[in-house]
């Protein structure tokens, strides 16, 4: 879709499609799960008549200023752009953007709240598409959660916007189901691809449904109003939640290091080691293990001794060839398949045992107090 874009788009707007009157939207977005949305809108035919995103930011090692991936994006699609620090703060650039005469605003992960003043803009309204099966996961980091909490199953809601932090009753919705060794980054994919097919579907039923009175259009276009049953909310994530704890779960353990990739930590050595993949050796979910992880339970051998001793959490139980660490926790073992030494690329496998350079009985996480003087 977005090959097709760029080898022949010029400007803000596409043939229309002859099945439905092509939108002027105003889209509100920022990270890279935005993009397709994006691409997906311009090239469904409707008229994007500007882009809202975050500021430019300090990235990367030389803290460079750079733009938000939705940012770079619309400039390279020639759309005009505004980034406003505080939307709900700034009434002159509010004006602006009605001017702008949009049918409708699309919010995919912009980042801030919109006044009611900016959600009663729009005569087709404001249309969100959020990345969880709603109400479970109202808020921010709604993929993380949902890893985090060994969800099954989320998907993608098509949500009308509302004063209310992500209430809004849902005009479309998907699910998909979520593999045991997913992390956060590759369900972020497929969810942002998601998104951008059900938003392209909703367009069209949003035009028919018409303008009047908010509460007619909504109740014309059949919504799902939201309950309270399944209600839950994804609260910000904070530095402390990367830190894994090895007295936990081998399960607990794996859905922290896959919903918060890349950023699960611990320590080697005194230095900080960012965990990238790991598997629970837990034998009720061999069949949704790799290869090497299920050649490790079938023949347990090489730790069992090691297990047997009541081995202290965080200890390096074996080193499998091929496959990396098996490390003690709570209960059964977990697999450490890939992670980034600080200072040092990432790495895997057989990489990252020479990387490390450990033997059984070394431990992860932070040094042991010394014992107190008695």
């Amino acid at each position: 879709m977005a090959s097709a874009l760029t080898s022949g788009w010029k400007g803000s707007r596409s043939p229309a499609r002859p099945d439905h009157l092509a939108l002027k939207i105003l889209f509100w977005g920022t990270p890279a799960y935005a993009v397709p949305s994006l691409d997906a809108l311009v090239a469904a035919g409707h008229e994007l008549v500007g882009v809202v995103s975050q500021p430019d930011r300090r990235r990367g090692r030389g803290k460079d200023l750079l733009p938000s991936p939705v940012k770079a994006r619309a400039l390279e699609l020639g759309l005009p752009v505004f980034t406003p620090e505080r939307i709900r703060r700034e009434p002159e650039l509010q004006a602006r953007l009605g001017a702008l005469g949009a049918d409708v605003f699309v919010v995919v992960a912009f980042g801030q709240i919109l006044p009611p003043e900016v959600l009663a803009q729009p005569p087709l309204g404001c249309w969100n598409a959020h990345g969880s099966l709603l109400p479970r996961w109202r808020g921010a980091g709604p993929i993380q959660w949902c890893l985090l909490q060994g969800d099954s199953s989320t998907g993608v809601g098509i949500m009308a916007m509302e004063e209310g932090l992500d209430t809004g009753p849902v005009l479309l919705e998907r699910s998909i189901s979520i593999g045991l060794l997913e992390n956060a980054q590759q369900l972020g994919q497929r969810l942002a691809q998601l998104s951008a097919e059900l938003l392209v579907e909703a367009m069209p039923r949003i035009e028919a449904a018409g303008t009047g009175p908010e509460a007619e259009r909504l109740a014309r276009l059949g919504v799902r109003v939201q309950g309270e049953v399944g209600l839950s909310y994804a609260r910000m994530l904070t530095k402390d939640d990367l830190v894994v704890d090895w007295n936990q779960s081998a399960l607990e353990i794996h859905r922290r290091v896959m919903g918060l990739y890349p950023g699960g930590l611990t320590q080697w050595q005194g230095k900080r080691l960012k965990l990238l993949a790991t598997e629970p050796l837990v034998a009720r979910l061999a069949t949704q293990l790799s290869q090497e992880a299920h050649c490790l339970l079938a023949t347990p051998g090489a730790f069992a001794a090691a297990l047997s001793e009541a081995a202290v959490p965080g200890t390096v139980l074996a080193l499998a060839a091929e496959a990396g660490l098996v490390v003690a926790t709570a209960g059964c073992p977990v697999l450490v398949r890939a992670a980034q030494l600080e200072g040092k690329a990432p790495s895997k496998g057989q990489s990252l045992l020479q990387q490390l350079d450990c033997v059984a009985g070394d431990r992860l996480g932070p040094a042991p107090m010394p014992p107190v003087a008695v």
